[in-house]
């Protein structure tokens, strides 16, 4: 007889072969394929994966990593009194910008506490099933990393609570009366949750992680070293100037800074001697229409709007981001930050206005109804 409020796939495990027992059955359940036990969609495994081409830029330990030296510093404080308790690291969010390491962080957490690392992101984890069964593949000591953990649906998030507050899975069978929690122990895992957007993580989620760091923008010393790392690792010989160069145009993001660094490399294979040299790393960029200050074209598209468009005022995110035909949430999660970073903009209850100093980068000179009106909004402000 068919129990009422289990779906079909569930149900026949559940009714099939009586002498199993029932966590036995769970877990044929939720092995299967379908549900991401190992399927490649929700979960990929790094043991063994770390030397490959696309991580050789990777720091491999602490010690190798460049900048964020406070969060560095409280790490190695965490994960060294974890290994003497012999304890799993208790569970991390990393926030910050796009590309400032988060992932790589993730990848030295789990090399040095020595267990597997699981990646996978939030919208690859579509149902509680999908998490429930990375979550039972889960070792002892083992890492799982969510990417963009703010992007979690309502229904798997809940499934986390008890995962990361007792290592338990809570699955509720049947429905109304008869409804009853069947609860499996999970292996003592770590998770490690990334994201660019702190504030949408829900209350009792961001409450359950024991660690939080924000990981700040890197400096130009701290790109040029990056730079000069990421040379040597792949075997391409760079003047010290010609670093420099690459990493006062890298927004302050080491991501940026490497794929500057390789597309300057082509351009000096080709054209130049192999060796990047000051002039052939200016020539690349300026080839690459990135100028001193690391702006892009789409950068200098969303200012010149501000300006000519719009005469200066204040102008929504919506319709500038129609204006210079580009994504509203690319312009706001990629573009924006770094020009606020600057001073060349700023947000308003009214818009998104330009400042003096986006007018200066530009060679534009102010008007005095433009001056005027950036005054108001000063006062305004105040």
């Amino acid at each position: 007889m068919r129990k009422e409020g289990l779906a079909p796939e569930i149900h026949g495990i559940f009714s099939a072969r009586p002498a199993l027992k029932i966590r036995e059955r769970f877990y044929m359940f939720f092995d299967d394929e379908e549900y991401g036990g190992e399927d490649e969609r929700l979960v990929k495994s790094t043991k063994g994966e770390y030397d490959v081409e696309e991580n050789v830029l990777r720091p491999k330990s602490l010690s190798d990593y460049v900048g964020q030296v406070k969060v560095k510093e409280n790490l190695n404080v965490y994960m060294a009194a974890a290994k003497k308790r012999g304890e799993a690291l208790e569970h991390v969010l990393l926030y910050g910008a796009p590309g400032l390491g988060k992932t790589t962080l993730a990848h030295i957490i789990a090399n040095e506490m020595g267990g597997t690392l699981k990646l996978t992101s939030a919208p690859a984890i579509e149902r509680s099933g999908d998490l429930a069964a990375i979550l039972t593949n889960l070792n002892d000591g083992d890492v799982l990393f969510i990417d963009e953990i703010h992007r979690l649906n309502h229904s798997v998030e809940e499934i986390l609570y008890s995962a990361m507050e007792d290592y338990a899975l809570d699955i509720i069978v049947g429905k109304g009366p008869s409804a009853r929690n069947i609860r499996f122990s999970l292996k003592k895992f770590t998770l490690i949750g990334a994201t660019t957007k702190a504030g949408m993580i829900a209350t009792p989620l961001r409450n359950r992680f024991g660690i939080i760091c924000r990981l700040e923008m890197y400096t130009p010393s701290e790109l040029k070293e990056i730079v000069l790392k990421s040379a040597n690792k792949l075997g391409v010989e760079i003047d010290d100037d010609a670093a420099h160069e690459i990493s006062t145009r890298s927004r302050g993001t080491p991501r940026i800074a490497n794929r500057l660094l390789k597309r300057v490399r082509d351009f000096s294979e080709i054209r130049g001697e192999g060796r990047i040299t000051l002039a052939d790393a200016r020539f690349a960029l300026g080839r690459m229409e990135i100028d001193s200050l690391g702006l892009d074209e789409t950068d200098r598209a969303i200012l010149r709007a501000m300006i000519e468009k719009f005469d200066g005022k204040p102008v929504g995110l919506e319709t500038l981001a129609a204006t210079v035909n580009e994504d509203a949430n690319t312009i706001e999660d990629v573009y924006e930050p770094y020009l606020l970073q600057l001073g060349f903009i700023a947000r308003t209850p009214r818009g998104r206005v330009i400042l003096r100093g986006g007018y200066e980068h530009l060679g534009y000179k102010m008007t005095e109804r433009q001056a005027a009106q950036l005054s108001l909004f000063n006062k305004e402000d105040d």
